[in-house]
Protein backbone atom coordinates (compact mmCIF):
# COMPACT_ATOMS: atom_id res chain seq x y z
CA UNK A 1 0.00 0.00 0.00
CA UNK A 2 1.40 3.49 -0.30
CA UNK A 3 2.24 5.94 1.94
CA UNK A 4 1.25 9.69 1.94
CA UNK A 5 1.23 12.62 4.42
CA UNK A 6 -1.95 13.29 5.74
CA UNK A 7 -2.45 16.42 3.84
CA UNK A 8 -2.42 15.04 1.10
CA UNK A 9 -5.31 12.42 1.99
CA UNK A 10 -7.22 15.88 2.76
CA UNK A 11 -7.01 16.78 -0.51
CA UNK A 12 -7.59 13.60 -2.23
CA UNK A 13 -11.18 13.02 -0.35
CA UNK A 14 -12.14 16.94 -1.04
CA UNK A 15 -11.05 16.31 -4.86
CA UNK A 16 -12.43 12.49 -5.42
CA UNK A 17 -15.96 13.77 -3.92
CA UNK A 18 -15.51 16.91 -6.12
CA UNK A 19 -15.07 14.97 -9.40
CA UNK A 20 -18.24 13.00 -8.35
CA UNK A 21 -20.55 15.60 -7.81
CA UNK A 22 -20.45 19.08 -9.15
CA UNK A 23 -22.62 20.54 -6.16
CA UNK A 24 -19.38 20.51 -4.03
CA UNK A 25 -17.03 23.41 -3.72
CA UNK A 26 -14.26 24.50 -1.56
CA UNK A 27 -14.19 28.08 -0.41
CA UNK A 28 -11.87 29.65 2.63
CA UNK A 29 -9.04 31.76 3.18
CA UNK A 30 -6.03 30.98 0.52
CA UNK A 31 -7.36 27.41 -0.50
CA UNK A 32 -6.98 28.50 -4.10
CA UNK A 33 -3.97 30.50 -5.29
CA UNK A 34 -1.86 29.85 -2.92
CA UNK A 35 -3.00 25.82 -2.82
CA UNK A 36 -4.12 26.65 0.72
CA UNK A 37 -2.12 27.56 3.76
CA UNK A 38 -1.19 23.96 5.08
CA UNK A 39 -1.17 22.83 1.06
CA UNK A 40 -4.12 20.71 1.42
CA UNK A 41 -5.98 21.95 -1.44
CA UNK A 42 -2.80 22.05 -4.06
CA UNK A 43 -4.06 21.46 -7.20
CA UNK A 44 -7.65 21.90 -6.99
CA UNK A 45 -7.76 25.29 -8.25
CA UNK A 46 -6.16 23.79 -11.68
CA UNK A 47 -8.65 21.05 -11.95
CA UNK A 48 -12.06 22.51 -10.46
CA UNK A 49 -11.64 26.57 -11.52
CA UNK A 50 -12.42 29.51 -9.64
CA UNK A 51 -15.84 28.99 -9.50
CA UNK A 52 -15.23 26.20 -7.26
CA UNK A 53 -12.34 26.83 -5.18
CA UNK A 54 -12.74 30.22 -3.65
CA UNK A 55 -10.63 32.76 -2.10
CA UNK A 56 -12.38 34.22 0.22
CA UNK A 57 -11.75 37.54 2.28
CA UNK A 58 -10.52 37.57 6.19
CA UNK A 59 -14.23 37.50 6.94
CA UNK A 60 -14.78 33.48 8.54
CA UNK A 61 -18.57 35.11 9.69
CA UNK A 62 -19.43 35.96 6.09
CA UNK A 63 -18.27 33.26 4.01
CA UNK A 64 -19.78 30.74 6.56
CA UNK A 65 -22.93 32.43 6.41
CA UNK A 66 -22.53 32.39 2.31
CA UNK A 67 -22.15 28.32 2.27
CA UNK A 68 -24.95 28.00 4.90
CA UNK A 69 -27.03 30.09 3.13
CA UNK A 70 -25.51 27.87 -0.32
CA UNK A 71 -26.90 24.69 0.98
CA UNK A 72 -30.67 25.96 0.56
CA UNK A 73 -30.18 25.96 -2.82
CA UNK A 74 -28.67 22.50 -3.42
CA UNK A 75 -24.65 22.79 -2.83
CA UNK A 76 -22.48 20.80 -0.17
CA UNK A 77 -19.97 23.29 0.71
CA UNK A 78 -16.35 22.63 2.48
CA UNK A 79 -15.52 25.66 4.46
CA UNK A 80 -11.86 25.21 5.37
CA UNK A 81 -10.87 27.58 8.01
CA UNK A 82 -7.09 28.39 8.74
CA UNK A 83 -7.77 28.06 11.92
CA UNK A 84 -10.71 26.81 14.00
CA UNK A 85 -9.63 30.00 16.24
CA UNK A 86 -10.81 32.18 13.55
CA UNK A 87 -13.99 29.75 13.23
CA UNK A 88 -15.03 32.07 16.55
CA UNK A 89 -15.59 34.67 14.34
CA UNK A 90 -18.26 32.89 12.45
CA UNK A 91 -19.43 30.39 14.95
CA UNK A 92 -23.47 32.54 15.19
CA UNK A 93 -23.57 31.06 11.66
CA UNK A 94 -21.96 27.49 12.57
CA UNK A 95 -24.35 27.16 15.80
CA UNK A 96 -27.54 29.35 15.51
CA UNK A 97 -28.33 28.61 11.07
CA UNK A 98 -26.03 25.46 10.14
CA UNK A 99 -27.02 23.32 12.97
CA UNK A 100 -30.38 24.54 13.31
CA UNK A 101 -31.59 24.29 9.68
CA UNK A 102 -33.40 21.17 9.51
CA UNK A 103 -35.20 21.51 12.95
CA UNK A 104 -36.24 25.02 12.27
CA UNK A 105 -37.42 24.66 8.80
CA UNK A 106 -39.40 21.11 9.78
CA UNK A 107 -37.35 19.06 7.77
CA UNK A 108 -37.94 21.34 4.40
CA UNK A 109 -33.89 22.23 4.21
CA UNK A 110 -31.16 19.98 5.54
CA UNK A 111 -27.61 21.38 5.74
CA UNK A 112 -25.00 19.53 3.85
CA UNK A 113 -21.84 21.28 4.82
CA UNK A 114 -18.34 20.62 6.15
CA UNK A 115 -16.33 22.94 8.47
CA UNK A 116 -12.60 21.77 8.35
CA UNK A 117 -9.47 23.15 9.55
CA UNK A 118 -6.67 22.47 12.13
CA UNK A 119 -7.19 22.50 16.36
CA UNK A 120 -5.69 23.12 19.38
CA UNK A 121 -1.98 23.71 19.76
CA UNK A 122 0.58 23.55 16.99
CA UNK A 123 3.69 25.29 18.68
CA UNK A 124 4.76 28.34 19.63
CA UNK A 125 1.39 30.23 18.23
CA UNK A 126 0.54 31.43 21.49
CA UNK A 127 -2.81 31.64 23.99
CA UNK A 128 -5.03 32.48 20.74
CA UNK A 129 -4.31 30.02 17.93
CA UNK A 130 -3.66 27.04 20.62
CA UNK A 131 -7.16 26.26 21.78
CA UNK A 132 -9.19 22.74 21.23
CA UNK A 133 -12.89 23.68 20.88
CA UNK A 134 -14.29 20.11 20.03
CA UNK A 135 -16.70 19.91 23.33
CA UNK A 136 -17.68 23.00 22.05
CA UNK A 137 -18.82 22.11 18.72
CA UNK A 138 -20.05 18.47 20.06
CA UNK A 139 -22.08 20.50 22.41
CA UNK A 140 -24.70 21.45 20.03
CA UNK A 141 -27.77 19.11 18.82
CA UNK A 142 -27.37 19.30 15.03
CA UNK A 143 -23.63 19.13 14.63
CA UNK A 144 -21.69 16.22 13.82
CA UNK A 145 -17.70 16.16 15.10
CA UNK A 146 -14.65 14.58 13.72
CA UNK A 147 -11.19 14.66 15.10
CA UNK A 148 -9.13 12.02 12.68
CA UNK A 149 -5.60 11.42 14.37
CA UNK A 150 -3.96 9.82 10.96
CA UNK A 151 -4.13 10.14 6.82
CA UNK A 152 -5.99 6.87 6.15
CA UNK A 153 -8.88 7.90 8.78
CA UNK A 154 -8.55 11.52 7.59
CA UNK A 155 -9.46 10.16 3.86
CA UNK A 156 -12.38 7.82 5.12
CA UNK A 157 -13.72 9.88 7.37
CA UNK A 158 -13.55 13.25 5.13
CA UNK A 159 -15.24 11.56 2.30
CA UNK A 160 -18.16 10.50 4.71
CA UNK A 161 -18.04 13.84 6.14
CA UNK A 162 -18.87 15.32 2.81
CA UNK A 163 -21.31 13.14 1.83
CA UNK A 164 -23.28 13.40 5.40
CA UNK A 165 -26.76 15.31 4.70
CA UNK A 166 -26.11 17.35 8.23
CA UNK A 167 -23.11 19.96 9.10
CA UNK A 168 -19.90 18.07 10.33
CA UNK A 169 -17.19 19.78 11.78
CA UNK A 170 -13.38 18.36 10.31
CA UNK A 171 -10.96 18.84 12.88
CA UNK A 172 -7.14 18.61 11.85
CA UNK A 173 -3.87 19.69 13.29
CA UNK A 174 -1.15 21.82 11.77
CA UNK A 175 1.20 19.89 12.91
CA UNK A 176 -0.07 16.36 11.58
CA UNK A 177 -0.26 17.77 8.18
CA UNK A 178 2.84 16.26 7.05
CA UNK A 179 2.45 12.83 9.27
CA UNK A 180 3.05 10.23 6.61
CA UNK A 181 0.57 6.72 6.88
CA UNK A 182 -0.98 4.44 4.51
CA UNK A 183 -3.90 4.80 2.40
CA UNK A 184 -5.17 2.80 -0.27
CA UNK A 185 -5.34 3.72 -4.02
CA UNK A 186 -8.64 2.25 -4.37
CA UNK A 187 -12.38 4.27 -2.96
CA UNK A 188 -13.47 3.83 0.87
CA UNK A 189 -15.37 5.85 3.69
CA UNK A 190 -15.23 5.09 6.71
CA UNK A 191 -18.40 5.39 8.98
CA UNK A 192 -18.82 8.49 11.08
CA UNK A 193 -19.26 7.82 14.70
CA UNK A 194 -17.41 4.18 15.18
CA UNK A 195 -14.68 4.24 17.00
CA UNK A 196 -11.12 2.27 16.00
CA UNK A 197 -9.08 0.08 19.15
CA UNK A 198 -5.48 1.16 17.16
CA UNK A 199 -3.76 -1.47 20.12
CA UNK A 200 -5.49 -4.41 21.77
CA UNK A 201 -4.51 -4.39 25.55
CA UNK A 202 -5.72 -6.43 28.45
CA UNK A 203 -4.58 -4.25 31.74
CA UNK A 204 -6.11 -0.98 31.02
CA UNK A 205 -8.08 1.33 28.32
CA UNK A 206 -6.46 4.60 26.89
CA UNK A 207 -9.11 6.94 25.51
CA UNK A 208 -7.47 9.58 22.54
CA UNK A 209 -8.34 10.96 19.36
CA UNK A 210 -6.54 13.78 17.36
CA UNK A 211 -2.77 14.36 17.36
CA UNK A 212 -2.22 13.73 21.31
CA UNK A 213 -3.05 9.69 20.93
CA UNK A 214 0.54 9.92 19.60
CA UNK A 215 1.80 10.45 23.29
CA UNK A 216 -0.54 7.56 23.94
CA UNK A 217 1.30 4.98 21.77
CA UNK A 218 4.88 6.34 23.39
CA UNK A 219 3.15 5.78 26.71
CA UNK A 220 1.91 2.57 25.95
CA UNK A 221 5.82 0.98 24.27
CA UNK A 222 7.14 1.83 27.55
CA UNK A 223 4.73 0.45 29.81
CA UNK A 224 4.33 -2.93 27.86
CA UNK A 225 8.28 -2.92 28.88
CA UNK A 226 7.02 -3.10 32.37
CA UNK A 227 4.56 -5.70 31.15
CA UNK A 228 1.53 -3.26 31.71
CA UNK A 229 -1.09 -4.28 28.49
CA UNK A 230 -2.78 -1.09 26.92
CA UNK A 231 -6.00 -0.94 25.12
CA UNK A 232 -5.58 2.17 22.91
CA UNK A 233 -9.16 3.47 21.74
CA UNK A 234 -9.25 6.32 18.85
CA UNK A 235 -12.73 7.86 19.06
CA UNK A 236 -11.83 9.56 15.31
CA UNK A 237 -15.67 10.93 16.15
CA UNK A 238 -16.33 12.66 19.15
CA UNK A 239 -20.55 13.86 18.75
CA UNK A 240 -21.75 10.97 17.83
CA UNK A 241 -19.61 8.89 19.83
CA UNK A 242 -19.12 5.45 20.11
CA UNK A 243 -19.90 4.46 23.89
CA UNK A 244 -20.40 0.99 23.23
CA UNK A 245 -17.02 0.34 22.18
CA UNK A 246 -15.28 2.14 25.30
CA UNK A 247 -17.86 0.37 27.68
CA UNK A 248 -16.47 -3.25 25.96
CA UNK A 249 -12.80 -2.22 26.54
CA UNK A 250 -13.70 -1.07 29.98
CA UNK A 251 -15.43 -4.26 30.87
CA UNK A 252 -12.56 -6.51 29.27
CA UNK A 253 -9.69 -3.83 31.20
CA UNK A 254 -11.25 -2.39 34.14
CA UNK A 255 -9.44 0.59 34.19
CA UNK A 256 -9.88 3.86 31.99
CA UNK A 257 -7.19 6.80 31.69
CA UNK A 258 -8.93 9.54 28.86
CA UNK A 259 -6.17 11.44 26.76
CA UNK A 260 -7.08 14.68 26.06
CA UNK A 261 -5.89 18.10 24.73
CA UNK A 262 -8.29 20.53 25.76
CA UNK A 263 -8.79 22.66 29.30
CA UNK A 264 -9.91 19.77 32.04
CA UNK A 265 -13.09 21.46 32.31
CA UNK A 266 -16.59 20.41 31.01
CA UNK A 267 -14.54 18.74 28.06
CA UNK A 268 -14.65 15.58 26.07
CA UNK A 269 -13.43 13.51 28.85
CA UNK A 270 -16.07 14.40 31.51
CA UNK A 271 -18.46 12.95 29.28
CA UNK A 272 -16.65 9.60 28.70
CA UNK A 273 -16.12 9.57 32.69
CA UNK A 274 -19.97 10.32 33.25
CA UNK A 275 -20.94 7.54 30.20
CA UNK A 276 -18.87 5.03 31.90
CA UNK A 277 -19.48 5.83 35.63
CA UNK A 278 -23.53 5.19 34.75
CA UNK A 279 -23.40 2.27 32.21
CA UNK A 280 -20.28 0.42 33.86
CA UNK A 281 -19.39 1.59 37.17
CA UNK A 282 -19.17 -2.15 38.48
CA UNK A 283 -16.49 -3.22 36.28
CA UNK A 284 -14.27 -0.07 37.44
CA UNK A 285 -11.39 -1.52 39.64
CA UNK A 286 -9.80 2.26 39.92
CA UNK A 287 -11.10 5.60 39.50
CA UNK A 288 -11.00 7.12 35.80
CA UNK A 289 -8.39 9.42 35.38
CA UNK A 290 -8.32 12.56 33.21
CA UNK A 291 -5.23 13.66 30.97
CA UNK A 292 -5.61 17.40 30.20
CA UNK A 293 -3.84 20.20 29.31
CA UNK A 294 -3.59 23.11 32.18
CA UNK A 295 -6.16 24.91 33.04
CA UNK A 296 -4.58 28.48 31.71
CA UNK A 297 -4.07 29.84 28.11
CA UNK A 298 -1.49 28.42 26.06
CA UNK A 299 1.65 30.00 27.19
CA UNK A 300 4.40 31.36 24.43
CA UNK A 301 7.38 29.92 25.93
CA UNK A 302 8.79 26.86 24.43
CA UNK A 303 9.40 25.96 28.14
CA UNK A 304 5.88 26.76 29.85
CA UNK A 305 4.48 24.91 26.24
CA UNK A 306 5.73 21.39 27.24
CA UNK A 307 4.60 21.97 30.66
CA UNK A 308 1.26 22.75 29.88
CA UNK A 309 0.42 20.16 27.29
CA UNK A 310 -0.51 16.51 27.94
CA UNK A 311 2.53 14.31 27.18
CA UNK A 312 3.54 9.98 27.44
CA UNK A 313 4.85 10.85 31.18
CA UNK A 314 1.62 11.99 32.12
CA UNK A 315 0.17 9.07 30.89
CA UNK A 316 2.38 6.45 32.52
CA UNK A 317 1.90 7.86 35.59
CA UNK A 318 -1.70 7.68 35.15
CA UNK A 319 -1.80 4.46 34.00
CA UNK A 320 0.26 3.52 36.93
CA UNK A 321 -1.95 5.51 39.09
CA UNK A 322 -5.34 2.99 38.13
CA UNK A 323 -2.72 -0.13 37.93
CA UNK A 324 -1.43 0.12 41.78
CA UNK A 325 -4.41 2.00 42.70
Amino acid sequence: MRTIQFREAVCEAMSEEMRNDESIFLMGEEVAEYNGAYKASKGMLDEFGAKRVIDTPISELGFAGVAIGSTMTGNRPIVEYMTFNFSLVGIDQIINNAAKIRQMSGGQFNCPIVFRGPTASAGQLAATHSQAFENWFANTPGLKVIVPSNPYDAKGLLKSAIRDDDPVIFMESEQMYGDKGEVPEGEYTIPIGIADIKREGSDVTIVSFGKIIKEAYKAADELEKENISCEIIDLRTIRPMDHEAILNSVKKTNRLVILEEAWPFGNVATEITYQVQSQAFDYLDAPIEKINTADTPAPYSPVLLKEWLPNSEDVIKAVKKVIYK
